[in-house]
Order: C-alpha cells, then sequence, then structure tokens
C-alpha cells in the first residue's frame, strides 16, 4: 500500500497552561519553499488547526490560514478543535459546515476534535460535551459534504490509550452507534515514542508496531469501528534538545515511517502526517519546543532531508 505524507505546517504548539508556545512567528514565504523542497511533485497533505470556543472572541488558527498552503500537489487536512465550555453545539455544528463550504476544494480530510481522550497540552478532553460534540459533529460534516458532492474524508483521533477498558472509544461507540461509525472517514492516532516516556533504543521497534496494532486491534475495536475503515497516523515526532541529538531524531523518524508502511496493508494505514515542519523554539533547552525537522530560523535539521527521501521512496509517485 502507497501511503500519503503529510506534515503541520507550523511550528507554535500550545503549552501545559494552554498558552501559544513561546518562539519567532510564522513565516509563510520561508513555509511555502520549505515545503516545496520537502516534497517536491509528490503529492502531500498540509496539517493545520483552528480553534472553535463560543467563549471565545475569533478563532485561533496554526499556521495562520493553513489553507493557504494547499496549492498544487498539496492538499488541507483541518483539525477543528473542540474548546466550547458549555452544551449548546448549534454553533459548533454551523461552523464545522463553514469550514467545508468555504475550504471544500482543498479539503482532504477534517478532523473533528483533537486528542478529546485527555485534557492535557493540546487535548480537548478538559470539554464536558467533547464525546458528543465528535460523534455529532462527525455526523453534520459528513452530511455537509455529501450535500455539496466533495470527496472529503472525516474522522476523529486521540493519542495513544493504554486503559485496557478502552473507555473513551468504548463510550464513542456506545453513544454514536453504527450510524457515527459509517460516517468515520478515518481515525487518526497521535504517537510521540521515546518522548514522553523514555524507550529503550533495543525495545523501540516493538513498541511502535505494539501500539499501533493495540489501537486498530483495541481501541477502534472498542468503538466498533470496522477495518475497513483506515487509519491515519495524525501526528508523530520526536523532539531534540538538552541529550536528545538531531540525528537521532532523523533515526527516530525512519524507524516510524517504515515500521507504519511494513503495517500498512494489515491494519489498512493509508496516511502519515509528521509534528512539525519546525522547531517552536530551538536552543531555550526545552524539548517541547523542539519538534521539527528545521529549527525555529528554518534551517534544516537531518530529519529534514530524511524525510524527504523516505516520501520519495514510500508516497504516491510524482
Amino acid at each position: 500500500m502507497t501511503l500519503r505524507f503529510g506534515i503541520y505546517a507550523g511550528g507554535l504548539g500550545e503549552d501545559a497552561h494552554r498558552e501559544i508556545t513561546p518562539g519567532p512567528s510564522e513565516n509563510s514565504e520561508h513555509i511555502t519553499e520549505a515545503l516545496d523542497k520537502l516534497h517536491g511533485d509528490h503529492p502531500f497533505v498540509v496539517r493545520g488547526y483552528t480553534l472553535y470556543s463560543d467563549a471565545r472572541p475569533g478563532y485561533q488558527e496554526a499556521p495562520p490560514r493553513p489553507w493557504q498552503y494547499a496549492t498544487g500537489r498539496r492538499e488541507l487536512d483541518l483539525v477543528v478543535c473542540f474548546r466550547e465550555p458549555g452544551e449548546d453545539l448549534t454553533g459548533w455544528l454551523e461552523f464545522l459546515r463553514t469550514q467545508i463550504r468555504e475550504h471544500g476544494p482543498v479539503l482532504t480530510s477534517l478532523q473533528i476534535a483533537e486528542e478529546a481522550n485527555h485534557g492535557g497540552p493540546g487535548g480537548d478532553g478538559n470539554q464536558p460535551a467533547v464525546r458528543h460534540a465528535i460523534i455529532e459533529g462527525v455526523r453534520a460534516a459528513r452530511a455537509e459534504a455529501d450535500r455539496l458532492g466533495l470527496d472529503i474524508r472525516i474522522g476523529c483521533n486521540s493519542s495513544v490509550i493504554l486503559d485496557p477498558a478502552q473507555e473513551f472509544w468504548t463510550d464513542l461507540g456506545r453513544r454514536g452507534g453504527s450510524e457515527f461509525t459509517e460516517a468515520l472517514g478515518y481515525v487518526g492516532l497521535d504517537l510521540f515514542p521515546d518522548v514522553f516516556r523514555p524507550i529503550p533504543p533495543e525495545r523501540l521497534e516493538s513498541a511502535i508496531a505494539g501500539v499501533i496494532t493495540a489501537f486498530r486491534r483495541e481501541s477502534l475495536s472498542a468503538a466498533g469501528v470496522p477495518a475497513t475503515t483506515p487509519i491515519h497516523i495524525t501526528e508523530n515526532g520526536w523532539a531534540t534538545g538538552p541529550n536528545r541529538s538531531a540525528q537521532r531524531q532523523a533515526e527516530v523518524l525512519e524507524t516510524v515511517v517504515r515500521i507504519v508502511d511494513s503495517l500498512s496493508v494489515e491494519l489498512n494505514i493509508t496516511t502519515y502526517e509528521h509534528f512539525s515542519l519546525r522547531d517552536s523554539y530551538s536552543d531555550q533547552g526545552d524539548m517541547n519546543l523542539e519538534f521539527g525537522l528545521l529549527r525555529s530560523d528554518y534551517t534544516p535539521k537531518p530529519a529534514f532531508d530524511r524525510y524527504r527521501e523516505l516520501i520519495a521512496e514510500f508516497g504516491p509517485p510524482a
């Protein structure tokens, strides 16, 4: 199976206090230049985020206006984060429909909420209505895309879940039933092996394969998601920083991509997206700011060229 490749096109993220991480502002010219070099003539996916909340004025985007990069051979994977503290989903559902109407021509996928299985950095799990928002959001977005005749994959995701009961996915399946699971065009997994929990080098390959396999056989099975629904690796990265070399980042990236490719047929994995294009802020002594293939000044780390080579080797032909 040929993998589609992609990347979060920015560098700035969210810290433990839900504040934007420090670092230089995103530079659209540098982003475009880096994306062009990274994937060349191969088809590619640009991942971007927009945050919805009735309680906040305006809408926060990362990187700003991510759809501007969906040109030529690039398509947009847009994540709509749910940060609404209330229970009324009227505005949320209309916002999702609006994203499809406004960006449908360049959208390849629309992700409903981000890592709703937890409420830590980047996760939507602290919002009381988030699971209801996912189920109703997937249904509404699927109906809107169908109404407009657009071929857009509608999905949701989680980070790695170690809970044997798989409460998050079991609950989604119970609440949504077959109408929800049949509307899913894919399900995403965010994984960051050997970042927040160290893994001995000799165990890295088996750990990665085990986590991805368990996601299909345990998490998605618990929700009643059929094997015919593709898996997307929606976020994967390995941070550099103190005692974390740039060369090791390139090695881990290659290890993950080769394992994903080896499991792609068995587990129906169709897409791999890296997090992220550049560091939020290099050389600050904080690995949480250094997930990029590029430094925060847009100069490349070894992993940039390694990913470019992997795209050429495993991706769709140019």
